[in-house]
């Protein structure tokens, strides 16, 4: 209400209505009769006003006028005047001619096209919104104005955030910082560390994210920064949620919403709509997450946040998706799909794609959902591959030849002294000429003779120093190239992981389907053979825990083929029995392998699963399913054969089974009975594992997995990680 009353005073002032009419008359905007001012509120329009209507000076006026264009925000009305007072400013600066009010109106101008560029960013004009910020940025630095070069740099760093470029958002967030800091500007400090935890949030360093959000909100909450703490707040929230804490989320997104509704804060509470909206969605109360879910999308068309409506519009098609109300969730998903064309949002084009084609496939409409697949794998792709991981710390190491050179410099001396003692001799022996002329010719030849040799013996030193020298200089340049190597394989591989953790299903999409459930997820190396797997299917899920033949990057190369082959036998060939599935994965996996012109017989392990309700089915490949119901293990063996090349192979067996309320089910790879450790040194083995789960059975499944995490580190102790681990566990 407080915006839009600066906006009202403004407006009839400019249009020639008196300061005492518009004290005393209600003025009605956007349907909201606006309330009589409070009186902060009043003596800040008045002094604005009475400056604007009396100054003698063009100037001061028009400053004027900015202060009240910086203070106050309405979509409609507020660019209007912010184009008015660009022009103003523009006009005067052609018929000046002194320096101090050029000055004065650059930084004015300065102020409009930062706005400008807001404004363009709300409307989702992000090549429009680059432009502006980064002129404003320019005229900023030409005067030095810290301030308003953090400002844009912020500002121009959040467009290339929204636009996937994270390199470059981070480095404007950090020129930003360092702008701040440089003024002490806590305010500006603080916003660009929430800024710089969000990009290292996204790329899923958890540890940085959460220590820069806290360094921004202890600034926030030290300036009594609501607006900000709210955001912060938010932020915070959305690390739990996608760790799967939904309560602990719920509750920094509520309090993160009544601080955005004190201070009518109208595009946070959209947000905060919708994050509360996905939190409820997650815990299947969907009624109350749709509720949500449309007054974030009303919020958003209102204010004209394009960016916002593409994911209210997501939210909703999802969620009536789920409730099956296809007809409704067509009709938003492809409004999303066509609203994050245009402003060039890939996230969004991926997301909304990938719900469409699973719509046009159930209507049948098979070209319609295969243009739509490959628009989502497209983004998907796009999405990934940006150059976003953060370089990784780099160390150079030095050989250091101080102890060889001051052994090289004490030859030298010592060499120096058998010459100057040979010198002082030779003077002896002059003087000595009486003793007689033949003894001293022939001492003096013994003398010379030395002294040759002395001087042969420097040479060969020197000459030895100098091979020395190269010699350390072809081992540093061959250091150098070893390291070189180690970093470029060290990228590589680091690069291999992001793309492996892509085809991992999410944390959160997990929880969303396997509610009461953990993943216990521990590679040997930084790319792992063992993987864990899950599709969602017409109410049923499918999910599997997978050991690919090695670990490492041989086994990560492998765990891809086998990977997209169950994807290729279940969203291809429509298969959703788990024995079935698995004898087209193993044919895939053959014909895959069978392209190379040496003989692989690379494969997998795996324990796949199907649950529909409380109905279970199970197949496996040497990997076994165990029910824990009662206090009683329940195992079921899997097939004697791997997926892969086998001799004589069999279909594998798809076991039924009737689940009970309160029944645990595991399944996993065998790196966790394998792993050495204890007081003797040996495997920990089924036993021991199967005695470890039913000790558990009275903690929830997080307790579980933390239980259980512990248990393997006790064991391991020092000694290395001998495999991959995996180990899924879900309680019905």
């Amino acid at each position: 209400m407080r915006k839009l009353t600066y906006i009202l005073f403004f407006l009839t002032s400019l249009q020639g209505i008196t300061q005492e009419v518009a004290d005393k008359e209600y003025y009605l905007i956007d349907g909201l009769i606006l309330d009589e001012l409070a009186e902060a509120d009043k003596k800040l329009i008045d002094s604005c006003l009475k400056v604007y209507h009396k100054s003698n000076e063009d100037t001061v006026g028009l400053n004027a006028i900015n202060v009240l264009i910086e203070q106050c925000w309405n979509e409609e009305v507020w660019p209007k005047y912010n184009d008015y007072l660009f022009q103003r400013v523009k006009t005067q600066l052609e018929h000046t001619s002194s320096e101090a009010e050029e000055r004065a109106l650059t930084i004015i101008l300065g102020g409009c096209l930062n706005n400008s560029g807001y404004l363009k960013k709300l409307q989702g004009d992000y090549s429009g919104a680059i432009k502006d910020f980064t002129a404003s940025w320019k005229i900023h630095e030409e005067l030095k104005l810290m301030m308003g070069i953090a400002t844009t740099l912020n500002n121009i760093g959040s467009i290339y955030n929204k636009q996937g470029d994270i390199p470059l958002a981070l480095e404007y967030y950090h020129k930003s910082l360092k702008a701040s800091e440089e003024i002490k500007d806590k305010n500006g400090v603080a916003v660009s560390l929430n800024n710089i935890g969000l990009i290292y949030k996204k790329q899923g360093d958890i540890e940085l994210a959460i220590t820069y959000y806290s360094k921004s909100l202890t600034i926030l909450k030290e300036d009594n920064d609501k607006l900000g703490t709210a955001m912060v707040l938010n932020n915070i929230a959305s690390i739990y949620d996608e760790n799967g804490a939904l309560d602990t989320a719920l509750n920094y997104y509520s309090e993160s919403l009544k601080i955005r509704q004190e201070i009518n804060d109208v595009n946070g509470i959209a947000m905060s709509l919708s994050n509360i909206g996905y939190i409820y969605r997650l815990q299947g109360k969907h009624n109350q997450a749709l509720e949500n879910f449309n007054q974030s999308l009303a919020i958003r068309e209102r204010s004209g946040d394009q960016h916002g409506i593409t994911r209210s519009l997501y939210n909703i098609g999802y969620l009536e998706l789920l409730k099956g109300n296809k007809a409704i969730a067509m009709k938003s998903l492809n409004r999303s799909l066509e609203i994050s064309k245009e402003i060039g949002f890939p996230e969004g084009v991926r997301d909304a794609s990938k719900l469409l084609s699973e719509l046009y496939e159930e209507n049948g409409s098979g070209t319609q959902a295969l243009l739509m697949y490959k628009l989502h794998i497209l983004m998907k792709d796009s999405v990934n591959n940006e150059t976003t991981q953060k370089a990784a710390a780099r160390q150079q190491a030095k050989y250091e030849y101080e102890k060889q050179k001051a052994i090289d410099d004490a030859e030298h001396d010592k060499l120096l002294a058998i010459e100057q003692e040979e010198k002082s001799k030779q003077r002896l022996l002059t003087v000595s000429t009486g003793i007689g002329l033949g003894l001293v010719i022939i001492f003096l030849l013994f003398v010379f003779n030395r002294l040759r040799v002395t001087k042969k013996q420097k040479l060969v030193i020197e000459t030895q120093k100098q091979e020395v020298e190269q010699q350390k200089e072809v081992v540093e340049l061959a250091h150098h190239e070893v390291e070189e190597k180690n970093r470029e394989i060290l990228d590589s591989i680091t690069y291999a992981k992001r793309i492996q953790s892509a085809i991992l299903p999410p944390a959160k999409v997990v929880k969303e389907y396997l509610q009461d459930s953990f993943i216990l997820y521990k590679p040997k190396d930084i790319v792992a053979g063992d993987f864990y797997w899950m599709e969602h299917i017409d109410g049923k899920v499918l999910f599997a825990a997978a050991d690919c033949t090695g670990h490492g990057v041989p086994g990560a190369m492998v765990s891809v083929v086998c990977n997209n082959a169950l994807n290729r036998s279940v969203r291809e060939h429509g298969l959703t029995d788990p024995g079935k599935i698995l004898d087209k994965t193993r044919e895939i996996v053959i014909q895959e392998f069978e392209k190379s012109d040496e003989e692989v017989k690379d494969g997998m392990d795996i324990a796949l699963c199907l649950l529909n309700g409380t109905k279970l089915e199970y197949a496996g490949a040497h990997n076994p399913l165990w029910i824990i119901r009662k206090g009683e293990l329940i195992e079921t063996k899997a097939n004697k054969q791997p997926i892969g090349q086998f001799d004589n192979p069999e279909p594998y067996l798809t076991h039924n089974f009737d689940l009970e309320q309160g029944d645990s089910i595991y399944i996993f790879s065998d790196g966790y009975v394998d792993q050495f450790g204890g007081e003797k040194g040996k495997k920990f083995k089924a036993k021991a594992f199967r005695e470890l789960l039913l000790s558990v059975q009275d903690k929830s499944m997080e307790e579980q997995k933390v239980i259980i995490n512990d248990n393997f580190e006790l064991w391991k102790g020092n000694l290395e990680q001998v495999d991959d681990v995996c180990i899924i566990g879900i309680r019905i």
